[in-house]
């Protein structure tokens, strides 16, 4: 019985931590696909559950709004195109300005990554 209380709360905490992680990480996640080639909503979705190997998962009602503050930073831009008989579908292509904003956050994340690698490897020797 306590096992099983003790592994439901691991999974609440790991759950929880990527829920965290990916909340901090979803605007640099999507922006890094988008400098590949434009991509639809939907594809973004599917593109970064896949990516992230469901560690990134992320929901409809945060891509939308980040979509949204994204293009009015102008970050992306959209454009409604169809494809022969489809439904016209929302597509977003990074800008310049969102190359360059997502050069700034690689940066940053690289050097959060590296402070952390260094922090978890050394951690043992601080205390001593």
């Amino acid at each position: 019985m306590a096992e099983d209380t003790e592994r439901a709360q691991g999974s609440a905490t790991i759950a929880r931590l990527r829920r965290e992680l990916a909340r901090g990480t979803t605007e640099l996640a999507v922006l890094s696909v988008l400098s590949v080639r434009r991509r639809y909503g939907y594809e973004l979705l599917k593109v970064l559950g896949r990516a992230g190997e469901g560690v990134l998962e992320v929901k409809e009602g945060t891509l939308y709004p980040l979509l949204h503050r994204l293009e009015d930073s102008g970050h992306i831009v959209a454009t409604w195109e169809a494809e022969g008989r489809a439904r016209p579908r929302k597509y977003y292509v990074i800008t310049p300005d969102g190359r360059a904003y997502l050069a700034m956050l690689r940066t940053e994340w690289g050097g959060l990554v590296d402070a952390m690698r260094q922090l978890l490897d050394t951690l043992g020797e601080v205390d001593q």
